[in-house]
């Protein structure tokens, strides 16, 4: 095989391996035995493959603020069930429902969120249970 061929075939298949790597299963991640819901106001909101992420101030019933990251599915998906990239804004309310990161992170896998200004509930296209 000639050198040139054989150096661009391999380059071909570590670029076309890449995104498989860097993706993964909602059970690697996340326990499906522990759900949550939080009450929190919107810090940031990154509409972006593979997977949509918010992030959320939930404060304590002793004051304290602590920041939540909080994954949905890819933007396609959450088209689909309604969102657009201006549905969510930095200071806005939401609940919350999702599952907990295993490793004790504040992260959780969202399956819908409520905006408290309109009461409108949207599935947040979570990986739950599947590897979109």
């Amino acid at each position: 095989m000639n050198k040139r061929v054989f150096i661009g075939a391999m380059i071909g298949v570590a670029l076309s391996v890449a995104p498989a790597l860097a993706h993964h299963s909602f059970s690697a991640e996340y326990d499906s035995k522990k759900p949550i819901t939080l009450k929190g106001v919107v810090t940031n909101f990154e509409w972006a493959n593979p997977h949509v992420w918010f992030y959320i101030d939930v404060t304590d019933e002793a004051g304290k603020v602590t920041n939540w990251a909080c994954e949905m599915g890819p933007p396609n998906g959450l088209q689909r069930s309604g969102w657009t990239k201006s549905t969510m804004k930095v200071g806005d309310e939401v609940t919350v429902e999702g599952t907990l990161a295993k490793d004790g992170a504040k992260q959780l896998n969202s399956r819908s969120v409520t905006m408290t200004n309109t009461g409108k509930k949207l599935g947040a296209a979570s990986s739950e249970g599947t590897n979109p």
